[in-house]
């Protein structure tokens, strides 16, 4: 692994000092770098219910901190060809934010004409993922502690096994062998993706099938998408989400709704569902205040009823195209001891960063 590394970071370097007019022109190295320091009561640098306080130098607060290459060659016609390699890394430390896989965050090929549907294929977000582009009320801020992702899109199920061939243990946001199309026609978009499990003598342990639909025009949005997850054994993870967006002059308003469902007959099932309300307030070309409103429901077999209701409010100011400075405060409220035998029935966190883009 630390051979191939070096071997592509020494790639991209002499790629990157060549001059721009022999540097291949459909070829792109970008990121993001996000990192802020943060104080937490009740909960730990993971955001995970605790007893005491903590702080921290934390990377992702805004959005994930990561990497990638992407490129695109005409073929002609009106047809490219695409791909994208992305990893996640933790920029308080430099390590990779997920260890394996490497390129945790996307791993794909494809085709893509000029009207802008697309067939891509490798790793690859869920359709889940993908609907809250447009319908988080937080627009995809705080990712590992956003409840539309980490509850609504299963990028933290907290379900105790492997769902869909994701890599990566209580994640099934990102999923492996993955085939995707997507087909736009006017303001609609229709997505389909097949995830292939890979098992041996069976197709249905490990894979994922869901189909995806959005809408937006004349700044109103609607997205939705249902995908069904399969662990090991074959048994099944049923997820959907819906929400819905509006702009008008200098405000932004949403709203969703998500819910999914495992386990076989009543004896072992678990339901997760997640409501959301927001809206962003641009009150300068520079700057956005956003507050947000998160409820999740949890419901287990034999187990009592909990959840929690979160509350996030976002401030965010552009120094440049590239450069934003922000500052975050959060308020999570566990309800019928969903935090765990010892921690605290509230918790409360303050954070202020800073995010350049490349």
């Amino acid at each position: 692994m630390k051979k191939e590394l070096g071997a592509l970071c020494a790639l991209l370097s002499a790629a990157m000092a060549l001059p721009a007019s022999a540097q291949p022109k459909d070829f792109t190295v970008y990121g993001t770098m996000d990192l802020g320091v943060r104080h937490a009561s009740g909960l730990t640098d993971r955001h995970m219910p605790a007893s005491g306080s903590q702080n921290s130098l934390s990377s992702g607060l805004n959005d994930a901190s990561r990497w990638g290459v992407r490129g695109t060659t005409p073929l002609g016609g009106g047809l490219n060809a695409v791909f994208e390699l992305e990893s996640g890394l933790n920029a308080d430390t430099g390590m990779p934010a997920q260890g394996t896989p490497f390129f945790d965050r996307g791993s794909w090929i494809g085709l893509q004409d000029t009207s802008g549907n697309t067939l891509k294929v490798g790793r690859q977000a869920s359709l889940l993922a993908d609907a809250l582009v447009t319908i988080d009320p937080l627009q995809r801020r705080f990712p590992d502690f956003n409840p539309n992702m980490t509850v609504g899109a299963l990028a933290r199920h907290g379900l105790g096994t492997p769902y869909g061939n994701t890599g990566i243990d209580g994640n099934a946001y990102w999923l492996n062998n993955a085939l995707k199309l997507t087909n736009r026609t006017g303001p609609y978009q229709f997505s389909a993706m097949y995830s292939a499990g890979e098992q041996a003598g069976d197709h249905k342990p490990l894979s994922s099938g869901g189909l995806g639909l959005a809408w937006e025009e004349n700044g109103t949005a609607a997205a939705g998408a249902y995908q069904t997850f399969r662990d090991a054994s074959g048994r099944q993870l049923k997820a959907w989400n819906l929400g819905l967006s509006h702009r008008a002059g200098n405000v932004r308003l949403a709203a969703s709704a998500a819910r999914s469902q495992t386990g076989d007959g009543e004896a072992a099932r678990t339901r997760q569902r997640v409501v959301s309300v927001g809206a962003t307030l641009s009150t300068t070309q520079q700057s956005d205040w956003t507050l947000a409103y998160y409820k999740v429901d949890r419901e287990r077999a034999s187990l009592a009823n909990d959840g929690y209701g979160r509350f996030v409010a976002f401030y965010e100011y552009r120094l440049s195209m590239r450069t934003r400075l922000y500052a975050e405060f959060d308020l999570t409220n566990w309800d019928d001891g969903y935090q765990g035998a010892g921690n605290k029935s509230r918790a409360t966190g303050f954070g202020l960063g800073m995010q350049y883009r490349f």
